[in-house]
Formats: structure tokens, sequence, C-alpha cells
């Protein structure tokens, strides 16, 4: 099964970044763990929010590789 599931992973590495989000949220979806409705609503809300505060200029993105980076610096790891 590990070859089958890394054969499956490196061809979804090929998908387009949205195809890859969705292929996520029906596997997670798939593996029927408890959720609380309360939670996924206010990511969503905040997920929406922050699209809309980088649409307007208002927010910037940053690296990932910069965040881990302050993050490192700033707890001494």
């Amino acid at each position: 099964m590990a070859e089958l599931s890394e054969k499956i992973y490196e061809q979804a590495l090929d998908l387009p970044v949205n195809d890859r989000l969705i292929l996520i949220d029906k596997l997670v979806n798939s593996t029927n763990l408890p959720t609380n409705k309360a939670i996924d609503l206010a990511w969503s809300d905040e997920v929406e929010l922050r699209s809309q505060e980088l649409d307007k200029g208002n927010s910037k993105l940053i690296p990932g590789d910069e965040v881990l980076k302050k993050i490192k610096k700033r707890f001494k790891i």
C-alpha cells in the first residue's frame, strides 16, 4: 500500500494547486473524522476575510521560509 500511496502522491503533485486543494478536502472528508461545524465555519469566514484583504491590497503574503526563519530566531530554535 505504501508504494501505491507514494505513486498517487507523486501524480497529485502534478495537479494545479486548486485541484490539489480539492483533492485534499475530499481525502480529509473521507476519513470521517469528527468535525466541529462552528470551528469549520469560523475558519471559512477567516479565509474569506483574508482573501478579501489580499485582493484589496490591505495585506501581503509572506513566503513560508521567511516566516519559519523569524519563528526560529524568535524562539531560538
